[in-house]
């Protein structure tokens, strides 16, 4: 037997149907799609209809709810932080920011500030300015004697307002200062 000779068993490739090409095919014209509609046109999937029948989606209870005020951080961890600081990308003598880390690459969008996770092994003594970090990432710099200080990058864009902006004048005092307020 040779290489020329060889071949698959017949009937296990089959020929892809090619649709739209000719009333001789079978599948000329309208390609097996039917007359017009909604699913002859291109780009049609209609998700989650269950042809009128209520959908699982909507048969299913709603759960949780969704808090307005969680705060969304840029998790690093203390290994890919070594693997910069011996690669060069992060400058050991200085203290490690949300600004180093994005001059870095480790963090590429910015959000509510960096939290410092424990994976990994630190060797060299680093100063941390980072908005949290995690009970390992605090014990591995401890062990370390690395200094951490923790501070906000920026507050949260959708945390709660701290204070509340003095309530405007009453409408009573507007009037009398202005005359009448409502006089055209």
């Amino acid at each position: 037997m040779k290489l020329n000779e060889l071949s698959d068993n017949p009937g296990s490739i089959k020929e892809r149907i090619r649709v739209g090409r000719g009333i001789g095919s079978g599948k000329g014209k309208t390609g097996g799609r039917g007359v017009k509609g909604q699913k002859a046109r291109t780009g049609v999937a209609i998700k989650g209809f269950e042809g009128g029948q209520m959908p699982l989606h909507r048969r299913l209870p709603k759960r949780g709810f969704h808090n307005p005020f969680t705060i969304h951080y840029n998790e690093v961890n203390i290994g890919r932080i070594q693997q910069a600081v011996d690669a060069g990308k992060l400058d050991a003598k200085s203290p490690i920011t949300l600004d180093a880390l994005i001059a870095a690459g480790l963090v590429s969008k910015p959000r509510d500030g960096v939290k410092i996770l424990g994976q990994g092994e630190i060797k060299a003594k680093l100063t941390f300015e980072v908005a949290a970090a995690s009970k390992s990432a605090v014990a591995a710099n401890k062990a370390a004697h690395i200094r951490g200080a923790l501070q906000w990058h920026r507050q949260p864009s959708n945390s709660r307002p701290t204070s509340i902006s003095p309530p405007l004048a009453s409408l009573t005092n507007l009037k009398s200062a202005s005359g009448s307020l409502w006089a055209r």
